[in-house]
């Protein structure tokens, strides 16, 4: 047990209580499908019209959450092209995030359908793929991302490529995908 993990039950809870589509990504899936590593945050990926993002942060705060007030009022931001809203939970003094990315693209919705069953921190929940996960770091484009690529590259195996040069075509992020894929494939022999 970490101490993300009663912020990610909890809200696996939420999205299956209001019946809300979802899927776990960032670090705590690359735990799932790669190698554990810290993180400090939850994120996930939710099917969720805009007009009825005050329920969730009504929910999310009968939970015990705060909404920070620019979220409350209405305001998403973006992050790597991807509308995202946040609440936040105190954890042994430390502030963490919940990171709800709003599934408003093509992309995204397709993300939401490959969706997979996991065990994660003791509870059955959807996961992003590990297809999906790595396109998803592509698009941060983080040095931390690109280690948690070669790794869930290491892991998993054989992945769909075709699916993956597809989105990263239509993403943009081509050369970063192929360059992982070398090294990967260099890291193996």
């Amino acid at each position: 047990m970490t101490d993300l993990t009663v912020p990610f039950r909890e809200f696996v809870d939420i999205f299956e209580g209001m019946q809300i589509p979802y899927v776990l990504m960032g670090g705590m899936a690359v735990a799932a499908h790669g190698l554990p590593r810290p993180t400090h945050d939850v994120d996930f990926t939710i099917s969720l019209p805009r007009e009825r993002l005050s329920d969730l942060y009504q929910a999310a705060t009968k939970a015990g959450y705060t909404v920070p007030e620019a979220f409350e009022g209405g305001w998403v931001d973006e992050v790597a092209g991807m509308p995202l809203v946040r609440v936040q939970t105190w954890v042994r003094g430390k502030s963490v995030d919940i990171d709800l990315f709003l599934a408003e693209s093509r992309y995204q919705r397709e993300l939401l359908n490959r969706k997979v069953r996991v065990q994660v921190e003791g509870l059955e929940a959807w996961l992003v793929s590990p297809e999906d996960l790595i396109l998803l770091k592509l698009l941060a484009g983080r040095p931390r991302d690109y280690g948690d690529i070669v790794d869930i590259l290491f892991v998993q195996g054989q992945l769909d490529e075709s699916y993956l040069r597809h989105w990263s075509a239509a993403l943009g992020v081509t050369d970063r995908l192929e360059k992982a894929l070398r090294d990967s494939k260099e890291q193996s022999l």
